[in-house]
């Protein structure tokens, strides 16, 4: 076991037993993961602190050198999105485990020896609940999460399980020496996925963060049997789970490396951003 992740041993009552049963089989989540969850609760352990690493700024501007380690992410929390070193595929961390999605949407579990430089990370706990039963499109599941969203200020962790007939999906390929972020996209790997069960990680971002995080919606898909996901461009959605978890406080991890401390981040990236996580320009 990793040196971030302990054993716990311990004798509880026959029906807490029952009710943690209960409970794992309604939102299928591990029993590690619950329990944990429920202690970083009752401890009020910072579960409602967002963890950045770099900025979007830097990472429009081809700042893609690893700059801490999955192992470094898991301190701060369970769940996330985020990519790897030299934008080698799309991050995701759900229930303590961390996956890459690389070509054609193969999911793999990596070492916490793994490095990133960028990521979101929150140790998520659900504030708010809600069922949807269908989405037909990308906008009309925007469009339903901000009629939950409690205010426009607020960065929001979304948790959203449920039955996806189609999802039109990236993944990052890792990028050449001297790429911006518009340019290794344009040799991203894109394809569908169709009748899957799984979950979409993802934030929201309010429009004043745009300098440091990706403001909107951003989600990452991972199927129930952590084998496929991707970047998620669209979808055709129903029987969805909600889980909200709002966020009080942001961290945000600069790097120090020389390939940072040497970028120009001083230009509006705002646009290049828009065009790698859409593909789509303001104009279209």
């Amino acid at each position: 076991m990793p040196e971030s992740r302990k054993n716990l041993q311990c004798t509880i009552s026959s029906s807490l037993w029952t009710s943690i049963l209960k409970e794992t089989k309604r939102t299928g989540e591990s029993i590690s993961h619950l329990v944990e969850r429920a202690l970083a609760s009752e401890l009020d352990i910072a579960h409602h602190s967002l963890f950045q690493v770099s900025t979007s700024r830097a990472l429009v501007e081809g700042v893609f050198g690893g700059c801490l380690t999955v192992k470094d992410l898991k301190q701060h929390g369970d769940f996330g999105l985020g990519t790897y070193e030299q934008l080698d595929g799309e991050m995701i961390m759900l229930e303590g485990r961390c996956f890459r999605v690389i070509q054609n949407g193969q999911a793999i579990e990596v070492p916490d020896t793994a490095r990133v430089p960028f990521a979101t990370i929150t140790r998520f706990t659900a504030d708010l609940q809600a069922s949807l039963q269908s989405v037909d499109s990308f906008q009309q599941l925007e469009h339903a999460l901000s009629q939950l969203r409690p205010s426009g200020n607020l960065f929001v962790g979304f948790k959203i399980r449920g039955q996806f007939s189609q999802l039109s999906l990236r993944a990052a390929c890792k990028a050449k020496d001297g790429e911006n972020l518009v340019s290794a996209v344009e040799h991203q790997s894109v394809f569908e996925g169709k009748n899957c069960t799984g979950t979409l990680v993802g934030f929201w971002s309010p429009p004043y963060s745009a300098a440091i995080s990706v403001p909107g919606y951003h989600f990452h898909f991972l199927d129930d049997n952590r084998e496929f996901g991707g970047h998620v461009f669209d979808l055709i959605a129903t029987n969805l789970r909600v889980e909200l978890h709002f966020e009080s406080d942001i961290h945000v991890a600069l790097p120090e490396t020389e390939e940072f401390l040497r970028a120009d981040l001083v230009n509006d990236g705002s646009e290049s951003l828009r065009t790698a996580e859409t593909g789509e320009t303001k104009q279209s």
